[in-house]
């Protein structure tokens, strides 16, 4: 049995339209990407059709990028130089529904979808990908601000009968 080696420091890239996150080694090679869907993270291997699930919670992040460095430390993944091109950034879907996410594209999920896209217009930001579901990260722009990051749908329609907090993201001025 040969022992692999980890590459225990790595960092994340900017997530892209379907909130996949880059794994880059320090050095810059490119060795995969991690996501998160219902509560569960998963690494996808450059190349690879499939993704595996690692990790939940809080912490899956890293460790589904520890995942993506062991399979680089027993050589089953040759990194690149760069990450590839993030997917176009507003994709437009065919169909009755803008912006759902190809996961999510059921018909139960489309009155949904459709609900959330307005409530985002309502509250003055763009998405970015298709709609993962009110519990899944969304890729989001500010329309205040042009900050771009990751939502929640359940976070930023407000809860319980209650407003949307006005609270949006850190440095947002929240003026129109």
């Amino acid at each position: 049995m040969t022992k692999t080696t980890l590459p225990t420091r790595y960092k994340f890239g900017a997530p892209d339209a379907h909130c996949q996150y880059p794994v880059l080694l320090l050095d810059g090679q490119f060795i995969g990407h991690v996501f998160r869907w219902h509560r569960a993270w998963f690494a996808v291997l450059p190349g690879a059709l499939e993704d595996v699930r690692v990790s939940e919670g809080a912490t899956g992040r890293d460790h589904a990028a520890r995942y993506l460095c062991l399979e680089y430390g027993a050589g089953n993944i040759a990194p690149n130089q760069k990450a590839p091109e993030a997917t176009a950034v507003r994709k437009k879907h065919a169909g009755p529904v803008p912006l759902l996410h190809p996961r999510m594209d059921k018909p139960r999920n489309r009155a949904a979808a459709l609900k959330a896209v307005r409530g985002l217009s309502d509250l003055q930001w763009t998405p970015l990908g298709g709609y993962p579901g009110a519990d899944n990260p969304w890729l989001l722009r500010c329309d205040r601000c042009e900050w771009v990051g990751v939502k929640y749908w359940s976070h930023l329609r407000g809860r319980k009968g209650n407003p949307p907090s006005p609270f949006r993201h850190p440095g947002c001025t929240g003026r129109g």
